[in-house]
């Protein structure tokens, strides 16, 4: 008996697979893909275009503005769905599949779901060179989509209709899988989009994709259990798996059980709530003095669900005790063994639940539990001094900070940020109680994601107070997704603080002893600095925007707008040398051995005495 099959374009088979899977969120079946973006052009719009018309009643396309931003705001409801949900994007070939190369690598480094559709050249190669096909003399097999390869977790380029079939499967499989979890590219080759085949209907059987949650093995757990006892001082880093996995609640009475305090990274902030005891807040060079001064002396890390970037550990310069040891639990093997920690090898909330057990009714040392519980106190009064306003004329970051938190901060809200000074600032400061209450993209540090990242958000939790926060330089690399959420509906909120510049690597090029050049808008070279209306432009894609003088000005505006059905863009001017100077740590930039400024040659002096506490190995 032959199976049955059905005759479908393979864009056709593309669209109806997408919609066919499912995965279970909060106990209710619902549809894996929240939507698909798309842009089209030549290389899809015949294809990929007509196929997802024919299911438009089954799942939403999003008509998007940039390829990049789309992508961002796919990736964007990837994380805020903790992994469970995510999104597809589909583009031409040439400059539009190439402008979602940045976003792969961004979803690559943060382990993030997205599967990436870009067109592609004539399998047939009969119309050889077609528009936008870049052509190497030596293979004539590249293609502009290999750019995908090495920032993509799978990548395949279907050049005939039925090798889409394990494509698609192999796809899922790798979206869907904690460890190898990532960005997937399917290069579809023009012609084969519109080429015919009998798919066997089996393929478009529903299927429900539920979480893999490994197991740790059990002499690896012993081994933890053993350096976790003979810790004096050990302390928890949570990263973005404790989130992915739902172990936040484990993590809670973990640390509650044995006293152990906990710090967070950027991926991990909100695992813990921020009002909780033995929450120390953010750890690193971004962290708070109550974090990094436990980091400083203690004898045992437990890295829970974290790739222990350089961000976190303070170029390795910030963990100081020779005694150091590492336990790795995390679901990625290579992420679990780095700088030869013990590896537990499984899932964050069946790794803790397994130590958990173990430890039983061990506990640290009262007196480190006290000294980081004093800690947490101190960094406390920091941080409202930080957040305070004053009667500045123009306000820092912190101070924007502070009258978001007063204004809006609940458990509903979610903080949306990517890149330049924002980030230090929000993961010292911003107070999240609820999991997935702070949303940084810093894996990639990604200018440009802010805009589109809230949108992303907002489709995924629509029911969320989703605000985002955003310098004038990021907004201007990416802002077009504004007018994308305007069109469907979407509400939220977009602070834009106007430094005129790019502020953050202003005072990092000063702290290296290089001269003001070319970041503020004032040191680079111009004939004339036109005044860039950031309200009036946010009004001209369809946002409620305003212009506010001042703090108090800036909270009311907050509360006024809170309800809104489309974008708010919200706009205030900020002093951009102002910085919370409590907390923070030496990240490891290479400052130049030889230079003829007095200023480099004192900045690399501190640069070698700082590289003397990194730790090698």
């Amino acid at each position: 008996m032959t199976a049955r099959t059905v005759r479908l374009t393979m864009a056709q088979a593309v669209a109806r697979f997408l919609t066919r899977q499912m995965t279970v969120v909060d106990g209710k079946t619902v549809p894996i893909f929240g939507g698909v973006f798309a842009i089209f052009g030549h290389g899809n719009v015949a294809g990929i275009g007509e196929a997802l018309y024919g299911v438009k009643d089954e799942i939403t396309t999003y008509r998007a503005q940039n390829e990049q931003g789309m992508a961002n705001a796919a990736v964007a409801f990837a994380k805020a769905s903790f992994r469970r949900r995510f999104m597809a994007c589909t583009t031409s070939i040439g400059p539009g599949a190439l402008n979602m190369v940045t976003t792969a690598a961004l979803a690559h480094a943060n382990r993030l779901p997205v599967l990436l559709l870009p067109g592609d050249v004539f399998a047939n190669r009969l119309p050889d060179p077609v528009l936008q096909q870049v052509e190497d003399f030596n293979d004539g097999t590249v293609s502009a989509t290999d750019c995908f390869r090495p920032v993509s977790r799978y990548f395949d380029r279907i050049t005939r209709p039925e090798q889409i079939v394990p494509a698609l499967r192999r796809a899922m499989q790798v979206l869907t899988d904690p460890a190898e979890c990532g960005p997937v590219t399917l290069a579809l080759c023009q012609d084969v989009q519109a080429e015919a085949f009998d798919y066997p209907e089996s393929f478009f059987a529903e299927k429900v994709w539920v979480p893999r949650r490994a197991r740790p093995d059990e002499a690896e757990v012993e081994a933890a259990v053993e350096l976790i006892r003979a810790a004096r001082k050990p302390v928890v880093v949570a990263g973005g798996g404790v989130l992915y996995s739902g172990a936040t609640q484990a993590l809670k009475a973990f640390a509650e059980s044995h006293g152990i305090p906990v710090t967070e990274t950027h991926g991990g902030k909100s695992a813990l709530p921020h009002s909780h005891g033995l929450n120390m807040g953010a750890i690193g060079v971004t962290g708070s003095s109550a974090s990094n001064v436990l980091a400083a002396d203690t004898d045992l890390i437990l890295a829970v669900g974290t790739r222990l970037a350089d961000f976190t550990t303070g170029s390795w310069a910030l963990f100081r005790n020779p005694d150091l040891k590492i336990v790795g639990l995390n679901v990625q093997p290579f992420d679990a063994a780095k700088h030869d920690a013990q590896a537990v090898v499984c899932d964050a909330l069946a790794g803790i639940e397994a130590l958990e057990e173990k430890l039983g009714g061990w506990q640290v040392d009262p007196t480190w539990t006290g000294k980081a519980e004093d800690a947490k106190r101190e960094w406390m009064e920091a941080t409202n001094a930080a957040i305070a306003p004053t009667n500045a004329a123009l306000p820092s970051d912190a101070q924007v900070i502070g009258a978001v938190h007063r204004a809006r901060n609940s458990n509903d809200t979610v903080l949306v940020c990517a890149a330049g000074g924002l980030p230090g600032e929000l993961h010292k400061l911003w107070q999240a109680e609820a999991p997935g209450g702070y949303h940084m993209e810093y894996g990639f540090s990604t200018m440009g994601y802010e805009v589109a990242g809230g949108f992303g958000v907002k489709l995924a939790h629509p029911e969320k107070d989703v605000i985002v926060m955003v310098g004038d330089g990021s907004y201007m690399m990416l802002n077009s997704e504004i007018y994308s959420a305007a069109m469907v509906g979407a509400g939220y909120t977009i602070v834009v603080l106007d430094n005129r510049g790019y502020a953050c690597i202003n005072r990092l090029q000063m702290e290296c002893g290089g001269a003001n050049f070319n970041n503020m808008l004032d040191d680079t070279f111009h004939v004339e600095l036109p005044q860039i209306d950031f309200a009036a432009h946010a009004a001209a894609m369809g946002a409620v925007s305003r212009k506010v003088a001042s703090i108090a000005e800036l909270e009311q505006a907050l509360k006024d707008t809170k309800n809104e059905s489309r974008p708010v863009v919200l706009v205030i001017d900020t002093d951009h040398l102002i910085t919370t100077t409590a907390g923070g740590h030496w990240w490891d930039v290479a400052v130049p051995e030889v230079s003829e400024r007095a200023q480099v040659v004192e900045a690399r002096r501190g640069y070698e005495k700082a590289r003397a506490f990194q730790r090698v190995g």
